[in-house]
């Protein structure tokens, strides 16, 4: 978000724990402190004209301190508190008319009886904390053993794809809705593999993939620019499955592939500015890249993988490098989306993150 807000003549504080933080390298100035810490947060405040967030995971009564004192805070902390509890998201857009899979929200971890009383097999989500495909996990029937938290249980669907519609909210109502992608993801850690823009799906199939997902974002009332993500059944049938208030992985291929990326258009969003075109320019796919051991992050093949036509390298500038941690992710636009998406996984291929001494 910070290119693109200094590109628009905006100053740009951020806070984060880590001292040096990708966003922090960028940003006029970082305060260091934690997202659950209200006086860091209470610091950023005071220097800021507008707060947002890009992560669901901040102190909730904080923020509501900080909006009730007339500081000028988007997406609102009424709708964060819907979407951070995920128990809560499900009833909320279900008491909405929005269509979405069977589901019953639990004060306390499941048990044999609630599996067995729900039915399965069931898909057990983390109502708390639980991001990037962890907090997740599928139950196969009750005597399965189920994350030892207070839990959201709904009933597994099958899935012909995932779809990813963003959608960007002015201060005045008005929307932008990027065309819907196709998502892939990891079996094992749940994590977003791959995804292809536009999705591969009929044109009206789209057109309800976006009205679907305007109408999630409306019903929230919020601002900004937020992921809705989608499952399509073997049926066509659409149902929402969740809402990220914020930039999301799955809107990355838009600082290649669209007019306005999403990153800029929140920015216009949460500053009262108009917003952008979301018109695709190219077909594209776009990939994460992950870490590979623990330490200092050192990156190899870089070098190969810009060789590749069309290949945009985003590495995130984190210092330390683990198994299964983010550390960026690449784009490749070209007019065969197929095309583009075979030459991403090559481009992935050629590179690696991995922890260790240069």
């Amino acid at each position: 978000m910070v290119p693109p807000a200094k590109r628009l003549g905006f100053d740009v504080v951020v806070l984060d724990p880590t001292p040096r933080s990708p966003a922090g390298q960028l940003a006029d100035d970082q305060v260091v402190g934690g997202f659950d810490d209200p006086a860091a947060l209470a610091r950023l405040a005071a220097r800021a004209d507008v707060l947002t967030y890009d992560l669901e995971h901040v102190h909730l009564d904080a923020l509501r301190a900080l909006s009730d004192a007339g500081h000028r805070l988007h997406p609102h902390p009424d709708v964060l508190a819907i979407i951070q509890d995920k128990g809560r998201q499900r009833a909320f857009f279900a008491e909405q008319g929005l269509p979405g899979p069977r589901f019953v929200a639990l004060d306390a971890p499941p048990t044999a009886d609630d599996l067995a009383a729900f039915g399965g097999p069931v898909m057990q989500k983390a109502r708390w904390g639980g991001y990037d495909g962890r907090g997740v996990r599928r139950l196969a029937d009750a005597a399965a053993t189920p994350m030892p938290v207070p839990s959201l249980l709904e009933a597994w669907v099958p899935i012909e794809r995932e779809l990813g519609v963003m959608v960007a909210r002015g201060e005045d109502g008005a929307e932008a809705v990027w065309p819907p992608v196709e998502m892939a993801f990891d079996p094992e850690t749940h994590m977003l593999d791959a995804l292809v823009a536009p999705a591969r799906i009929a044109p009206a199939l789209r057109r309800r993939a976006e009205v679907l997902a305007a109408e999630a974002v409306d019903a929230l009332g919020g601002v900004g620019v937020f992921g809705v993500e989608l499952f399509l059944t073997p049926d066509g049938e659409l149902l929402v499955n969740e809402v990220a208030p914020r930039p999301h992985n799955s809107g990355h291929y838009t600082m290649e592939a669209a007019v306005t990326d999403q990153f800029e258009q929140h920015v216009r969003a949460v500053t009262g500015l108009p917003l952008g075109s979301t018109r695709l320019l190219s077909p594209a796919a776009t990939v994460n890249l992950v870490g590979a051991g623990w330490g200092p992050t050192r990156v190899q093949g870089l070098e190969r993988a810009l060789a590749l036509p069309g290949v945009a390298v985003h590495l995130y500038g984190k210092d330390e490098a683990r198994p299964g941690r983010k550390m960026g992710h690449l784009t490749v636009i070209d007019p065969d989306v197929e095309a583009a998406l075979a030459r991403a996984h090559a481009a992935r291929d050629a590179l690696r993150i991995e922890g260790g001494e240069l």
